[in-house]
C-alpha cells in the first residue's frame, strides 16, 4: 500500500434535511447506506470517518422503515452508544479536514444528496484529492450525484467520464412515486448527471436488485440493498492497488 493513499476511508453524509416526499416528510441520510459501509470497511481495519458538508445530518425517517433494515440495523440505530452512532453524532465538517489522510471515498445517500452533494465543495475536494493520489472513489444509490462534479485534473473532467457507474435508477423513482418530486424542487436524477458528465450508466434488471458496477477505482452501487455489496468490492479495488 502506497503511503499516498492510506487505509483510511472518508464516509460522506448529506447535509440537508428537509422538504422533498410528497406527505410532507423530510429527506435524509439514508440510515443503512452509511451504516453497512461504515461495518464493512471499519472490519476490514479501515479508520473511517463521517463527514458532511455543514457538519449537520439528519436522518430520512423513511429509511429507518423495516423494509429497508434488518433486526441487526435496528439494534444498531436503537443503541445510541453504538459505535456507529457515536461517530455519526460526532460528525465532521468536510472542510475541516484534511484531504491527503484518505485513500477511500464513500458517498452514502439518501434522496437529500440530490439537493446538496452537487454544490458540495469540500467533500468534492477530497473526493479529487483521493482520485488524484490513485485512491479509490466509491458511491451508491443517490451517492453518485457527486460524482459529476469531481474532477480529475489531469483531463479536466469528471472522474466519470467515460466509465461505466450505476446509481439510483429512473425506474425505480417512478415505482416510488418520486419522480415528480425530483421535478418539482429542480433535482437532476442519477442517470441524467452520469449522462452529461459522459459516463455509461448502467441499471440492474429490476430497480432494486443488489447490483455494482466496479470500473478501474471507481465502484458504484444501485440501491439501499447494494451498500454493503458497493462497500465489498471498494475494499477489493483498494487492496488491488
Amino acid at each position: 500500500m502506497s503511503p499516498q493513499v492510506p487505509k483510511r476511508a472518508l464516509l460522506a453524509i448529506t447535509s440537508y434535511f428537509g422538504p422533498f416526499y410528497p406527505n410532507g416528510d423530510p429527506t435524509g441520510l439514508f440510515y443503512t447506506e452509511a451504516l453497512h459501509p461504515y461495518n464493512v470497511l471499519t472490519a476490514a481495519g479501515f479508520q473511517v470517518d463521517l463527514a458532511s458538508e455543514t457538519g449537520t445530518y439528519g436522518i430520512d425517517p423513511h429509511s429507518i422503515d423495516k423494509m429497508f433494515m434488518s433486526q441487526e440495523d435496528t439494534n444498531t440505530y436503537n443503541d445510541q452508544a453504538s459505535e456507529f452512532n457515536v461517530k455519526l453524532k460526532a460528525i465532521h465538517k468536510a472542510s475541516d479536514l484534511n484531504p491527503s489522510d484518505y485513500g477511500l471515498f464513500f458517498a452514502s445517500a439518501g434522496h437529500a444528496t440530490l439537493f446538496d452533494y452537487p454544490t458540495a465543495k469540500s467533500l468534492i475536494k477530497i473526493a479529487e484529492d483521493v482520485w488524484a493520489r490513485g485512491g479509490i472513489v466509491s458511491a451508491v444509490c443517490h451517492g453518485p450525484a457527486i460524482l459529476p462534479h469531481i474532477i480529475d485534473h489531469k483531463t479536466g473532467k469528471s472522474i466519470i467520464n467515460g466509465k461505466t457507474v450505476t446509481g439510483f435508477t429512473d425506474e425505480g423513482e417512478q415505482q416510488l412515486d418520486l419522480m415528480d418530486a425530483i421535478k418539482k424542487f429542480g433535482l437532476v436524477p442519477i442517470s441524467e448527471g452520469a449522462a452529461k458528465a459522459g459516463a455509461i450508466y448502467k441499471t440492474p434488471d429490476n430497480p432494486f436488485d443488489d447490483f455494482t458496477i466496479t470500473d478501474g477505482r471507481l465502484v458504484t452501487g444501485t440501491n439501499p440493498a447494494s451498500a454493503h455489496s458497493t462497500a465489498v468490492k471498494a475494499l477489493a479495488a483498494f487492496n488491488a492497488l
